[in-house]
C-alpha cells in the first residue's frame, strides 16, 4: 500500500499518484491544502479516486463534524476509516508528556506542542468511533470505519475485522448507547 499524508500535494500531482497506486489518504485534511472550489487538492483527488480509503480522527479536536458528515457523504461510509491517531499518553491525566523527543501538552484529547500545534490525539479508536456517531454519522458506518474498512484496507480482513469463524475474537461488547461493557481479545476477557 503506498498512502499520501501531510502533503502540499495539488489535485493533479494527487491525481498522478493514485493512478500510478497509491490508495491510501492518511489524516485527510490535516497538514495538507484545504479543499476549495478553484484548488480542489488532495482532498478532491480522493475523492475522484474511488479505490481510496480514507482516513479521518474523529476525536472532535481535529475535525470539524459538519466536515466529519460531509466528507462520509463525499466518499461513502465503505471507504471511510477511523483513526485515533493517539500518541502514547492516551488515557492519562492532563499534563506534560513527550512525543518523538518533543514537550507535549494534553488537556483532555487535545495534545499540542509548545507553539500550540496539534501534536497527534490523546483519544483511543473506541472513542472516536463514539464522537463519530455522536457527529451525526450512523452508528452502523461509525462501527464499519472502525472495524471492517480498517481490516479491509490493510489485507488482514481473513483474521479481523468481523465476528466469524476463524477470525480472531476481537471483541468488544457494548449497549445500545456505546457504552463499552465488556472486551474480549483474542477470546479471554479482560
Amino acid at each position: 500500500d503506498i498512502s499520501l499524508a501531510h502533503t502540499n500535494a495539488d489535485y493533479d500531482t494527487a491525481m498522478a499518484a493514485f493512478a500510478a497506486g497509491a490508495n491510501h489518504a492518511v489524516h485527510l485534511y490535516n497538514a495538507m491544502p484545504a479543499f476549495t472550489h478553484r484548488a480542489p487538492g488532495v482532498i478532491g483527488a480522493v475523492a475522484d479516486s474511488r479505490h481510496v480509503m480514507v482516513e479521518l480522527i474523529c476525536d472532535n479536536v481535529h475535525i470539524h463534524p459538519a466536515v466529519v458528515r460531509a466528507t462520509f457523504a463525499m466518499m461513502g461510509a465503505d471507504r471511510m476509516i477511523l483513526i485515533s491517531d493517539s500518541m502514547r499518553a492516551v488515557g492519562m491525566e492532563d499534563g506534560q508528556y513527550t512525543l518523538g523527543g518533543q514537550e507535549v501538552t494534553v488537556r483532555g484529547a487535545l495534545a499540542t506542542l509548545a507553539d500550540g500545534t496539534i501534536a497527534g490525539s490523546a483519544t483511543n479508536l473506541y472513542d472516536c468511533m463514539c464522537k463519530a456517531v455522536e457527529m451525526g454519522i450512523p452508528k452502523e458506518q461509525a462501527i464499519r470505519a472502525a472495524t471492517i474498512n480498517p481490516a479491509v484496507s490493510i489485507g488482514v480482513w481473513d483474521e479481523v475485522g468481523s465476528l466469524e469463524a476463524g477470525k480472531y475474537a476481537n471483541i468488544v461488547i457494548a449497549d445500545k448507547e456505546l457504552h463499552r461493557r465488556q472486551v474480549i481479545l483474542k477470546g479471554v476477557s479482560l
